[in-house]
């Protein structure tokens, strides 16, 4: 990344303009201030001439000590330091770094406390394998923003050697933060005293973050302290109302007056749409515009708020959005509508299981560890973020460690139990066998009575490796969306014809066109819990709202007790707003305009099928 020679340095008075509150923020006390900013601007690496590291003959550790005669006072001027970052990775490319790289996979080793002999290594040799399962004890992180979405994004790192052998306690005697300096584009770790240390007295943090609830505090250390936490309930609770209208409050939403009369027919009308126009094959029933005010008809993905302004002032203008349906999108609120739809204290069979690692961090912890022990499965979870899209921030685990850590991003995000078992596809006659997602387009006209119609040609993603139970940082062999990882597909997208075929034959015991049928109930199920509860405890109505979603769903094999037979059971993943349409259109050129026109000229069209009594 180049660096702007205008900000290549910076003054002492420019470096506090700057600085000054993110320092004080962490507790960095402005005593500190200059002889930090001449370190950073001189690159002064001088722990060593304060520290020294030293063997724990009673740990076997090499834990990091006050080497000064006189000791180190937190009132020097002088006693903050740098710490250079020996590793900067993502959790998807740290496998293929370590392998890569040279020299990195010996140097991490060697932090970790075992040397490596050679110097290539492939993928799943064992030392590889052992550097990534310990790797959760050793990182830290921060986030970026990413272009050119600006969503927030979890970068990890190793700190060096010195760094890496500052140990925890629960009475810290220094701290240690990332920073990252503008002017070189250089991140660190900045250390300082918390308490003066004489000659021989060990620099030591707190690796929880200063929790003070005790039962947090003993989640968070689970990597480095293990504890039983098998006596907490793993019982997962309804939201409270307060989320819902902390929620409300926060997305500034208004709701309509929606006294609104008919609206004349028309056999056109004046389309704002700023995406997909150049999906519409047909403009004979649309006149596209380039301003909203002009518009019969707002398609946009920009949110809107002010339904009441849109109800008094325009009230013969169709919107593409529902108020309050984000919570069919965000992965919280998703869950938990899924869990309300149950009519008993379980979740229904179509909704994984599923933690708020916000607010249900302890039991989900509880329940790893009774799922442990039972050993009935791999123990699988996928960590997702409440509102990231395009598969950003999504993980495949079985690691206590690392889902423990990756809640430290302060992204929220949620647990869901990993598909262990799913249905299978080959999408040639000597391809593997990979994992699938199907994603249905949904078209709602109204959520009060519930009017919800599925368009009949759903699209198929494949993987692009053969689907095992191992290497969950593979992203070709986990996820289906080639194009969001980085990578291109092995397979095209099967068009729903040819999957038809290639599923009836490879699944000769199961008709596709039942499978489809419990698909359409699951989804009905979840949007009738959706609206099982007024605003903002549930999505709302305004009779001039028209909606696109999707619903992406798996295939789950399970077995009856009591007839001992395998069956397939649906899976919702998640509800996507106005999803890429593009695949669709390739499907079915006429898509879009059979669409518009049935939400918005009340058309009917043969491939649009009504799913409101499945």
């Amino acid at each position: 990344m180049s660096v702007d020679n205008r900000y290549r340095h910076l003054s002492f008075e420019k470096f506090c303009d700057v600085y000054k509150e993110l320092l004080a923020g962490n507790g960095i006390s402005p005593h500190l201030f200059r002889s930090l900013h001449y370190k950073l601007e001189n690159e002064v690496y001088d722990a060593g001439d304060y520290f020294m590291l030293t063997r724990d003959e009673e740990e076997d550790h090499l834990k990091a000590v006050a080497s000064c005669e006189d000791g180190i006072r937190v009132s020097d001027a002088n006693a903050i330091f740098l710490i250079d970052h020996a590793w900067t990775y993502r959790i998807r490319s740290a496998r293929q770094q370590l392998c890569e790289i040279p020299g990195l996979l010996p140097r991490i080793a060697e932090i970790m406390g075992f040397s490596v002999h050679g110097e290539v290594f492939n993928a799943d040799d064992d030392i590889v394998n052992e550097v990534m399962r310990k790797l959760w004890k050793y990182s830290q992180t921060y986030t970026i923003n990413d272009a050119p979405t600006e969503e927030k994004t979890p970068v990890w790192y190793v700190m060096d050697e010195f760094g890496s052998r500052v140990r925890h306690s629960d009475h810290p005697t220094v701290a240690i933060v990332p920073f990252f300096y503008q002017p070189t584009q250089t991140p660190y770790s900045l250390m300082w005293l918390l308490e003066d240390l004489d000659c021989g007295d060990e620099a030591t943090r707190d690796y929880a973050n200063w929790e003070k609830d005790s039962l947090l505090r003993k989640c968070k250390l689970l990597p480095w302290q293990p504890e039983d936490l098998t006596h907490v309930s793993t019982e997962s609770v309804y939201f409270p109302d307060k989320k819902y209208e902390d929620r409300y409050k926060f997305s500034k939403e208004t709701m309509p007056d929606d006294e609104c009369g008919e609206v004349a027919g028309k056999t056109r009308l004046k389309l704002y749409m700023p995406i997909y126009s150049e999906l519409l094959t047909n403009v004979m029933n649309f006149e596209l515009v380039e301003e909203p005010a002009e518009a019969d008809v707002i398609f946009t993905e920009q949110r809107i708020k002010d339904f009441k302004k849109y109800s008094q002032e325009c009230p013969n203008v169709w919107l593409n959005q529902f108020p309050c349906e984000q919570l069919l999108s965000c992965k919280d609120f998703f869950i938990d509508i899924g869990r309300r739809s149950s009519s008993n204290d379980t979740a229904p069979p179509w909704l994984p299981v599923s933690f708020d690692l916000q607010t249900e961090f302890p039991q989900f912890l509880s329940y790893f560890q009774h799922n442990a022990a039972s050993k009935l499965d791999q123990n699988c979870w996928i960590c997702k973020p409440w509102s990231l899209s395009r598969a950003l921030g999504i993980h495949v685990s079985n690691s206590l460690d690392e889902i423990v850590r990756l809640r430290e991003t302060n992204i929220p995000m949620v647990a869901c139990k990993y598909i262990e078992d799913p249905v299978l596809i080959r999408c040639g006659d000597e391809a593997p066998a990979v994992k699938f997602d199907i994603k249905f387009v949904l078209l709602v006209t109204s959520f009060r009575p519930l009017k919800v119609h599925c368009w009949e040609g759903f699209t198929v993603r494949c993987a692009n490796k053969g689907f095992a139970l191992n290497n969950f940082d593979d992203y070709e062999q986990h996820f289906t969306i080639m194009p969001y990882g980085g990578f291109n597909s092995n397979f095209d997208w099967m068009d729903p014809d040819e999957f038809i075929e290639r599923f009836q034959t490879q699944h000769e015991d199961t008709k596709w066109e039942d499978v489809v049928k419990n698909i359409y109930k699951c989804i009905n199920a979840f949007m009738k819990s959706s609206v099982a509860r007024p605003i903002p405890f549930g999505v709302g109505q305004y009779s001039r709202s028209r909606a696109i979603y999707s619903a992406d769903v798996m295939l789950e094999w399970k077995t009856n007790e009591e007839t001992g037979t395998r069956y397939m059971q649906p899976k919702l993943l998640e509800f996507n707003f106005l999803p890429s349409l593009a695949r669709t259109c390739q499907i079915s050129p006429s898509f879009l305009n059979d669409a518009l026109k049935f939400l918005f000229m009340g058309d009917e069209a043969s491939a649009i099928v009504d799913i409101s009594d499945f």
